[in-house]
């Protein structure tokens, strides 16, 4: 289990932290750049009696871990992930999104993580839930980073084994495997109910015992010049493409 504090970088990301889970910062450092964004935040600290502090770019870089911090640093206690049991855990469907909910499948690089979250937040997801696969990457300082406080804004899950947790969401949406080849095109799927968006791993894409266990396959179609996107760009196009109006789902 993490025990390191979330180390947030950039001010969307500080600013999610501070909307989302103000009691989980613990500490809050920024250059004097910063000095009038951070006003706000130093006040929510003084009134819980955190530390926060001006320091020097050196010291930043230091604290941050990287040299693109954007200017403003959160530590914040390491949020926990927990395991989906239950689909009333979910959060309420969203009006705009349709319900769907982004399943990461072995997505080993953070920054795709954090740039898939920052999507499915931008698109009105409600929640995001990451397997068990031992490639699927976690909420690093990377993830934080990039998602640019998308994962802040999204109900975070488990699913340690993913297969029979597909067919437990089955009832409730429409379990989706997103394919490089041999699905159909995103407007083809059926609409009459939210969809769970399979993504796989970078190189070797859905596993086929993951992919078995999916009601339908979604492919983008592209001109052929080039097999594949880039999995967080391919997820953009499809959650753009899948969000569902309350029409057609009878929210």
């Amino acid at each position: 289990m993490k025990s390191e504090p979330d180390r947030l970088c950039g001010l969307a990301a500080v600013s999610a932290a501070f909307r989302h889970r103000p009691q989980a910062v613990l500490r809050l450092f920024y250059l004097e750049s910063r000095r009038a964004e951070a006003g706000g935040f130093c006040q929510q600290m003084a009134r819980a009696r955190k530390p926060y502090r001006e320091v020097p770019a050196a010291e930043l870089a230091k604290i941050a871990g990287t040299t693109h911090h954007g200017g403003i640093v959160a530590v914040a206690a390491p949020r926990v992930v927990p395991e989906l049991t239950s689909l009333a855990q979910l959060p309420p469907l969203s009006q705009h999104a349709g319900g769907l909910l982004p399943v990461l499948d072995g997505i080993g690089n953070p920054h795709n993580l954090g740039a898939i979250a920052r999507s499915a937040a931008f698109f009105g997801c409600r929640a995001l839930l990451l397997s068990g696969d031992p490639r699927q990457a976690g909420l690093s300082d990377s993830a934080w980073r990039t998602s640019e406080g998308g994962l802040e804004a999204l109900a975070l899950f488990g699913a340690p084994h993913l297969v029979p947790v597909l067919k437990g969401l089955s009832p409730r949406y429409l379990t989706v495997a997103a394919v490089a080849r041999g699905g159909v095109a995103p407007e083809a799927l059926p609409r009459d109910r939210p969809i769970a968006l399979v993504l796989g791993n970078e190189e070797q894409g859905v596993l086929p015992e993951t992919e078995a266990a999916c009601a339908a396959r979604v492919t983008l179609p592209g001109s052929g010049a080039v097999e594949s996107l880039n999995v967080s760009v391919a997820a953009a196009v499809l959650m753009h493409a899948l969000v569902v109006s309350p029409s057609a789902t009878g929210l």
